[in-house]
């Protein structure tokens, strides 16, 4: 068999053993990137709209583009519509919560000159403003492209918080490379976090077939004014760190510690 005969033979057989049922997500995950990105110019025009476009128009663009990425994650047009709307109309307090957070790494980072250079240059303002884009649709329980969303931050700064966390007002990771944040972390108000830090899962049940119980809590809760420092790892649903506590770096942590407390590697 030639190379031409074994291609054609290869893409027959390929053919044959594809679904035709499955859901066309080509070009789901480009558009829904391209929508997280028209939505960052429409909320911060004067720092990320390199088209110069008007706000009307990327919200335009945005909703076109993120429509088209959750029909195809539906498979149904008219709840995307639905959701797509829903997020729309949430975008002024996704761009308040923002705020918030550039004035806290501001504040908390005195290598910081100004807030334009959190915006433009620090990792964590794109990776926390496409967490706070996808929690919204992840909320509202649309499939697949809140992780999309979130995925393309992690690629683009080492930053990994799941779009599923519940996350307050005033939050900072500084540095950031490494940052792990799982699904079912709950962090509270004015928490700081440094580079290599994980929030994550202890251990994970399993069903008798040894298939992964889903959709339990897997991750610590963080309480507010709270200081990670770099290399700590936090693991556990039952983990709750309290407010006002400062966890030290490269600390291993599968216990709860009481509010006020300093947390340190004694090693």
């Amino acid at each position: 068999m030639n190379i031409d005969e074994a291609l054609r033979f290869a893409e027959s057989e390929l053919e044959a053993v594809t679904s035709q049922d499955e859901i066309n997500y080509n070009g789901t995950r480009e558009l829904a990137e391209e929508g997280f990105r028209k939505i960052l110019a429409a909320m911060f025009p004067m720092h990320m709209d390199h088209e110069c476009d008007s706000i009307a128009h990327n919200l335009m663009l945005a909703a076109k583009n993120l429509c088209r990425s959750v029909a195809k994650a539906l498979n149904d047009k008219v709840k995307a519509e639905y959701y797509v709307a829903e997020l729309i109309s949430r975008l002024p307090s996704i761009r308040n919560k923002l705020e918030t957070d550039i004035i806290a790494a501001y504040r908390g980072d005195p290598a910081a000159r100004n807030t334009d250079e959190v915006i433009l240059a620090y990792p964590a303002f794109t990776a926390i403003s496409a967490y706070r884009v996808a929690h919204e649709l992840f909320i509202l329980n649309v499939p697949l492209i809140p992780r999309i969303i979130t995925e393309y931050a992690h690629r683009l700064t080492g930053i990994d918080i799941h779009p599923g966390a519940t996350i307050g007002e005033y939050f900072f990771i500084d540095h950031g490379t490494g940052v792990v944040i799982g699904e079912t972390s709950t962090i509270g108000d004015r928490v700081k976090i440094y580079q290599n830090v994980t929030i994550g899962a202890k251990s994970f049940d399993a069903a008798p077939d040894g298939s992964l119980v889903k959709g339990i809590k897997r991750h610590p809760d963080i309480g507010n004014d709270v200081v990670i420092y770099a290399g700590a790892t936090i693991l556990g649903g039952d983990t709750r760190i309290g407010d006002k506590c400062v966890i030290g770096g490269n600390v291993w942590l599968t216990h709860s510690v009481n509010a006020g407390e300093v947390v340190v590697n004694e090693r």
